[in-house]
């Protein structure tokens, strides 16, 4: 069995910035360990670390056991790479060699001996690797997740598979392999509700020792018996699981926060007394000595340093004002999405809050698009929304937005290509067709609401997961919609911001259509809109996740 142990590890980020400092923690063998904390505290950037993607420049590292590693991008590839170059960037690096080596020979493979000869070594040197083994496992996992054998799919393009078989194929590929240790970044985003419950479930039953960032709040409950919370430019480690964290949380804050009163009480008594031997020894040469005891004494104490007060709690506010709208907000006659769904009615009224659910596609975030694009009114198609240009989605039916109603769309995937080399202050200053430009104290002072005035002049495309929702949200609350429609909104968010979304969206004046599969996020909604895997839609008057 493997394990990984962390010792003092830094990092100190290009533009001088210390990320964090003397992190240590143990994943021990089949441990199930999860890394939480806000959003840019550096989880991705310690998971490279212990991946050996980035040089460790403080502490060290020690990894026993082979090391597979999901990094968080896998449910958003979009280029050229087949599934056979993804199952090879999961194995191990000898045999990703060999793999990419026979690819490239079977490519040249033509009459010439020199072309067949070079076809010949690289097979031999992908036997010699494993790769027999591998092209086994590969087809065993594409049987499992995609129904079809390995040399039927080999070749197909990542980006045909939905985000949710994307990461599914991944995962499936890592927990069935020979690596002991396992780093899964966000393993649970694109995942549907009973994808996550197939991660579950193989966590639980797993032998390999797992260190993981999520943020789905039930999935951590579910499989972590340990957790390590990176905040406050360092890392401690809560020896239970995630339902006492919390808990364990605040009772550790409170114990900093008496050491350090403790501290400050001792300092003041160490100098008063300093200062009073200091007069004494004025007029009394018989108290120097006692008064360089006391400057001694304090010097030693200070140099030792105050014990360290606990991290400064997230303050994000998020003021998404709306407005009113007509009583009908979102009115659907016979819509029907093309091979995805049969026609369905629904109306949604003003001040709804409405969770959209299902399995990975079956239509959920086309159906978003489409009412994000204007319904079906030929006039409004098409137009970008908060600067968004949208998809043409095929449909029949009529999907009719009331009156006042200005649609706000949130994308699962932060597609905006057009903020990826501004700056976020540019951004806001520079505004859109549904908001106005800001100076940069005005822009400041939104992006600190939000927690992302550190971030201020950093570009959009260089910002973590979760800084680029805080910030689209953000653009939605400064656009004035009245209807949001969020595509997975807490997919990418860490605790604090995914309640302090939650509370926004108490407070907005308008309607919420929500496509989701976070189990904690949905509780705050009252209508649930299933979207069937047979076609069908249908109004549920409780959340239902397992649908065939």
């Amino acid at each position: 069995m493997g394990y990984v142990d962390v010792a003092g590890a830094g990092f100190v980020l290009p533009d001088g910035r210390r990320l964090f400092a003397d992190v240590s923690f143990r994943v021990g063998e089949g441990a199930k360990v999860a890394l939480v904390g806000p959003n840019g505290a550096g989880k991705t950037t310690l998971m490279r670390l212990v991946a050996g993607d980035l040089s460790t420049p403080e502490g060290s590292i020690a990894r026993s056991g082979g090391l597979g590693v999901m990094r968080q991008f896998i449910g958003m590839i979009g280029d050229d790479r087949t599934l056979a170059d993804l199952a090879l960037s999961l194995v191990k690096p000898a045999l990703s060699e060999a793999g990419e080596r026979l690819e490239k020979a079977a490519a040249a493979l033509g009459e010439s001996e020199r072309s067949q000869l070079a076809y010949a070594n690289a097979l031999a040197h992908w036997g010699g690797a494993g790769g027999y083994d591998a092209e086994v496992l590969f087809d065993t996992v594409a049987v499992a997740i995609l129904g079809k054998p390995w040399d039927d799919v080999r070749h197909r393009p990542v980006r045909t598979l939905s985000g949710g078989q994307q990461k599914r194929f991944a995962l499936d590929l890592l927990l069935r392999g020979d690596d002991e240790v396992l780093l899964l970044d966000e393993p649970d985003n694109f995942l549907d509700v009973p994808g996550k419950r197939w991660l579950e479930s193989r966590l639980r039953e797993s032998p390999k020792s797992v260190l993981y960032v999520s943020h789905d709040r039930e999935l951590l409950a579910q499989t972590a018996d340990r957790v390590v919370a990176v905040e406050g430019g360092s890392a401690w480690t809560h020896p239970g699981g995630f339902a006492s964290w919390h808990e364990a949380r605040v009772h550790r804050h409170s114990k900093l926060e008496e050491n350090r009163r403790r501290w400050d009480e001792e300092h003041q008594k160490l100098r008063e007394l300093m200062f009073m031997y200091k007069q004494k020894a004025a007029y009394n040469s018989g108290m120097a000595s006692r008064y360089q005891a006391a400057q001694t004494r304090l010097r030693k104490f200070e140099e030792a340093g105050p014990p360290p007060l606990p991290p400064k709690d997230q303050s994000l506010r998020m003021n998404l004002r709306g407005g009113r709208t007509a009583k009908r907000a979102v009115i659907l006659e016979q819509l029907e999405l093309e091979d995805l769904t049969f026609p369905f009615d629904l109306e949604i009224w003003y001040g709804d809050r409405v969770a959209v659910l299902g399995a990975n596609g079956t239509g959920k975030s086309h159906f978003l698009r489409l009412l994000a694009a204007g319904g079906t009114d030929p006039e409004a198609e098409n137009k970008p929304v908060d600067g968004a240009p949208l998809a043409h989605v095929a449909h029949n039916g009529v999907a009719r937005l009331g009156a006042r109603v200005r649609p706000g769309h949130f994308s699962q995937t932060h597609d905006r290509p057009e903020l990826q080399e501004r700056t976020l202050v540019e951004i806001l200053w520079r505004g859109d067709d549904h908001r106005s430009g800001m100076d940069r104290a005005g822009a400041m002072k939104a992006l600190n609401r939000y927690e992302l005035a550190g971030q201020g002049d950093q570009r959009f495309g260089t910002l973590s997961g979760g800084q680029q929702a805080r910030f689209l949200v953000l653009l939605l609350e400064l656009s004035g919609a009245t209807v949001l429609l969020l595509d997975e909104p807490t997919d990418n968010l860490d605790l604090a911001s995914a309640e302090a979304l939650e509370e926004g969206l108490r407070s907005f004046e308008g309607t919420v259509i929500a496509v989701t599969h976070d189990r904690w996020f949905t509780r705050s909604f009252d209508r649930f809109v299933l979207f069937q895997g047979d076609g069908e839609v249908v109004e549920t008057p409780e959340p239902v996740w397992d649908v065939r």
